[in-house]
């Protein structure tokens, strides 16, 4: 199929290089230069705008940050749909708010073309792997459209129902998670540090006992290698937790944890650490109590 990837960062850039394996005609759009280079030395083409699509492309995998970002991209000055042939199917895979996910769908059929609602999970490893989880929703014929490039990105596809708002949903309880994972790991990192125990035995011994979590043993090991190059960047937490907490008040919903931890990533980018890898919130108790981080291998 002749693919369209939007934003090349660490899951875009994993799903291109994977349709591209797959035999697919991937074009990958992105501002960077290395990113662009990557791709076409992969096997790919690369652009530095959407509105440089091939006009006939099929499918437009949209892995941009946030719902401002992916309107831009297809609606935008130099975006996509006043371009493309009717009859694309738009997957808009960024995490947004269910609301922003109804309002982008009801412009993208406005302009003669279908969306799935597919917000992605599976970090850096999934991505390049070909084995993310998407949570997605929307038509059934736009499903089964897109069946071979979900193939090629993903390990499993849940397709939760065909109204948009439904895959943002269940991923914005995923980020819930995932968030107030890293803030423990991070606290708890910390207070071991400062207790006095070795970091790394510290690591070991967590996780193979009941307070392990995939977050743990994911994110901790760039923490005892000092190394904060952001596969998944603390700004992403400001920005995902608040979409949480905005449903959560929306609802009248209260969620003291997603909350507390929250504020711990806001710290940590008051800090300067927004563009930093998200483990290193722990800088927020590094700077509390004075602890030694393990210093970069």
């Amino acid at each position: 199929m002749k693919v369209g990837v939007i934003g090349l960062g660490t899951m875009g850039m994993g799903a291109a290089l994977n349709l591209v394996r797959k035999g697919h005609q991937v074009t990958g759009c992105d501002v960077r230069d290395t990113a662009r280079i990557e791709l076409a030395g992969a096997g790919g083409t690369a652009v530095g705008t959407a509105g440089e699509l091939p006009a006939d492309t099929e499918v437009v995998v949209v892995f941009v940050v946030n719902a401002a970002q992916t309107e831009d991209v297809l609606f935008g000055p130099h975006g996509c749909l006043g371009k493309l042939g009717k009859g694309a199917v738009i997957l808009c895979c960024a995490t947004v708010a269910p609301e922003a996910a109804r309002a982008l769908d009801k412009k993208i059929a406005a302009a003669g073309f279908q969306m799935l609602d597919a917000p992605v999970s599976g970090g850096k490893v999934g991505a390049h792997a070909g084995t993310m989880t998407v949570m997605a929703s929307g038509p059934e014929t736009a499903f089964a459209r897109v069946q071979p490039v979900l193939e090629a990105i993903s390990g499993k596809v849940w397709r939760l129902g065909d109204q948009p708002g439904i895959g943002s949903t269940v991923k914005m309880v995923n980020q819930l998670l995932a968030g107030v994972h890293i803030a423990t790991a991070a606290e708890a990192l910390a207070l071991g540090i400062r207790a006095g125990a070795d970091p790394r035995t510290l690591f070991e011994v967590i996780s193979s006992s009941a307070g392990s979590s995939w977050m743990w043993q994911n994110r901790v090991p760039h923490i005892l290698d000092g190394d904060d190059t952001p596969l998944s960047a603390v700004n992403i937490f400001v920005k995902d937790l608040g979409i949480v907490l905005d449903q959560a008040r929306a609802l009248t919903f209260p969620l003291p944890m997603a909350a507390a931890a929250h504020q711990l990533f806001l710290a940590a980018a008051a800090h300067g650490e927004g563009t930093k890898d998200d483990a290193f919130v722990i800088r927020v108790w590094q700077a509390l109590a004075g602890i030694d981080l393990p210093k970069p291998t």
